[in-house]
């Protein structure tokens, strides 16, 4: 006999999910707040994808192009890809969420790495499945200890590369190794939120894995370098097998007019991406020896964001700091849910804020300004 129940009730396992928590935007008494807490760019969007966001507002009446055929159009462009592996998301949060609701299922596992982004534990045990935390050496994605948590009820391994919040890379060498490693039915996502940021010989997103196997694809967003956070446009290159599958799934308006328009705007603008890049390479090394000068440790960063250790002592410890930044107006992020109890993550903001996060940070520290 079936028990009737009172109210709706999710099934098994979704109220155990903890729900991921973004970065705090508020400073309660200050007058001036610098959210540097989001790994948003300082540069916001290019002024093209503005005018491209306006010039849609006379359509608002219509469907959007459910294929999104002028974006992908234009990401292949700029890429040298083709079109038809291309699927584009509301955010790559979307596409994250779509990968694990169409390979996994109650079961099966999912690897992840101990600092790994948040949003793949959440989507891996949202489709029912087990997420399999691995560590990681240096902060740094260790190959062969993801290689050694391989079983047969592994379905999908995800790495952030360059890492978020560490900041770290894997370099394509390593990612090579670990493709062939792996099983072939075991997709590898490649995360390359932050992929326009990097500048090493020994760095690639994912276009060229992606191009020459069945089993990996690449995630992009236009979140970060592109500045369109506020608009959540992601896009991903994978193998036509794998675009054609999340398709029959995905919502057939999964993008919006305004934001196909500004991000195909945003990224023909090269230009702009390259002054947004420039900015924030300037920042990291200034802000990286800056800090360590006075004391605090700085784990060495390709993306536009630093994560920041602190001393094991009373009164300096990260909570301490991100007390005081925070009465400033500075608001960095807290990152204990990634595994650092005593780190901040600080975005790369305008000049203003970086220089009073290091004048702030000094004085904490204990130094002269």
């Amino acid at each position: 006999m079936s028990v009737e129940m009172s109210k709706p009730v999710p099934r098994p396992g979704i109220l155990d999910i903890a729900a991921y928590v973004p970065g705090k935007e508020h400073a309660p008494g200050v007058a001036r707040v610098y959210k540097l807490s989001s790994n948003e760019t300082p540069l916001g969007a290019s002024p093209k994808a503005i005018e491209a966001f306006k010039a849609v507002a006379d359509n608002l009446g219509r469907y959007p192009d459910g294929q999104a055929i002028e974006l992908r159009e234009a990401i292949a462009a700029v890429h040298g890809l083709n079109p038809a592996n291309i699927l584009c998301g509301n955010g790559s949060d979307e596409l994250l969420g779509l990968l694990c609701h169409v390979y996994l299922g109650a079961g099966d596992e999912g690897i992840i790495t101990e600092h790994g982004f948040l949003v793949y534990k959440i989507q891996i045990l949202g489709a029912g499945a087990t997420p399999v935390v691995v560590k990681e050496k240096d902060y740094t994605v260790d190959v062969d200890a993801i290689l050694a948590a391989v079983t047969e009820k592994t379905k999908i391994v995800f790495i952030a590369n360059p890492g978020n919040p560490t900041g770290t890379y894997v370099s394509v060498s390593e990612i090579r190794r670990l493709q062939a490693g792996l099983p072939k039915h075991v997709v590898l996502v490649l995360d390359a939120a932050y992929a326009e940021y990097v500048r090493r010989n020994d760095y690639e997103a994912g276009i060229e894995i992606v191009s020459s196997h069945a089993n990996v694809v690449m995630t992009r967003t236009f979140s970060k370098a592109y500045g369109l956070a506020a608009l959540r446009v992601g896009w991903m290159y994978a193998p036509a097998e794998i675009v054609d599958a999340l398709n029959r799934v995905r919502a057939p308006f999964n993008l919006n007019a305004p934001a196909i328009a500004a991000a195909a705007a945003a990224i023909r603008d090269q230009a702009f991406i390259q002054q947004a890049v420039s900015f924030n390479q300037m920042w990291v090394e200034r802000l990286t020896q800056a800090l360590e000068a006075i004391g605090l440790k700085v784990t060495p960063s390709v993306a536009n964001f630093v994560l920041i250790h602190f001393p094991e002592i009373d009164g300096k410890r990260a909570a301490d700091a991100d007390d005081l930044l925070t009465s400033r107006g500075y608001i960095l992020r807290a990152v204990r849910g990634y595994g650092f109890a005593n780190a901040l993550r600080m975005s790369i903001g305008p000049e203003e804020a970086n220089r009073g996060v290091i004048a702030a940070l000094t004085e904490f520290m204990g130094h002269q300004a």
